[in-house]
């Protein structure tokens, strides 16, 4: 199978690809190298026989440089920061996130027939997820409510998560009118070795990071206890999901995520960090929520697991070694990116 990935040289666009191209498949990774860190998957990708491209999905001639025709395109590209635009003009978050998901569905109209879009669980709005009933234990914030495919997309949800929402809605249109087939995955979080993570997206990343290099962390929003709670994805789970999907021949949009097996609180995952390393690192409290963090989000994967039989199968205890021991590994590296 020949699969194009933008997004391609990204924590996700280049877990997929490598892992595609270890069970033979010829795969073409597309990025624009903007994120910190992603220039160093493309000695792996050399060395694994990826097909890398330099270019940019807000650029129709990027694109263009592609193969004539393919089996799939994975579109994993975006500017994936929560906060990104809140502070300035969303120039780039719009065009690269809704624009150059336009761009690459006019390459798909034209190449192949079968599109994965990764989007992601920030489409849910914030008010709802805000009003989920919650107890608090000693380390978390705790629900009986996961969030399925249906909990409302209706009200504010941050710019990042409308412009992915928007998208969806085109994907699903270009479905519909020009024959595609066209499955949506509206992602947790995702964590594992090679992501360098910050403060609005790739906390685990972060946190892992912090301890190893000793740099100092806070408990942001809900009073500054470190109870919020996220669930947590491998990127592995992940490849494993998209390769069902494919296998069963399914379209539609599913929700991927880790579940409560798979979610921590932040001060859960301090107490990890600290297990895993051996160390300790500064943590203030930061009460004041911003206005797109919710209190606790855990998907509902019900209908993944129904449809082609999914459930993840990495935990934090798999995930946070693995983030620690690769830092540790390549510590000469990574720790100028992480500061």
């Amino acid at each position: 199978m020949r699969i194009v990935i933008t997004g391609g040289a990204g924590f996700v666009g280049s877990s997929l690809a490598l892992g595609w191209r270890a069970d033979g498949h010829e795969v073409h990774a597309f990025d624009n190298l903007k994120r910190r860190g992603s220039e160093l998957n493309l000695a792996r990708f050399k060395k694994a026989g990826v097909k890398f491209q330099h270019g940019d999905v807000r650029e129709p001639g990027d694109l263009a440089e592609l193969p004539a025709t393919f089996d799939l395109l994975v579109d994993a590209s975006a500017e994936p920061s929560v906060l990104a635009g809140l502070d300035g003009s969303p120039a780039y978050l719009l065009d690269t996130n809704v624009k150059g998901t336009l761009h690459c569905l006019e390459l798909a109209r034209a190449r192949t027939r079968t599109v994965i879009f990764l989007s992601t669980s920030r489409v849910y709005s914030v008010a709802p997820l805000r009003a989920l009933p919650l107890e608090e234990t000693p380390t978390r914030f705790t629900s009986k409510t996961a969030i399925s495919e249906t909990f409302p997309t209706d009200g504010p949800r941050s710019l990042y998560g409308t412009t992915k929402l928007a998208s969806e809605l085109f994907v699903q249109e270009y479905g519909a009118t020009y024959g595609l087939r066209t499955v949506i995955d509206r992602c947790g979080v995702i964590a594992g070795a090679g992501q360098f993570g910050k403060v609005d997206q790739g906390f685990v990343a972060l946190w892992a990071a912090a301890h190893v290099f000793g740099k100092p962390l806070q408990y942001r929003g809900f009073g500054g206890k470190g109870k919020q709670v996220r669930d947590v994805l491998h990127p592995s789970d992940l490849k494993r999901a998209l390769d069902l999907q494919l296998e069963k021949g399914c379209d539609g949009t599913f929700n991927l995520g880790g579940g409560l097996a798979c979610s921590t609180s932040l001060l859960e995952l301090t107490a990890l960090c600290r297990k895993v390393t051996g160390r300790e690192t500064e943590v203030t409290a930061g009460p004041d929520s911003a206005s797109v963090d919710v209190p606790y989000f855990v998907s509902d994967t019900a209908k993944a697991r129904a449809a082609f039989g999914w459930e993840p199968q990495k935990t934090l205890t798999d995930v946070v070694p693995e983030l620690c021991a690769w830092l540790e590994r390549k510590r000469d590296i990574l720790e100028a990116l992480f500061t």
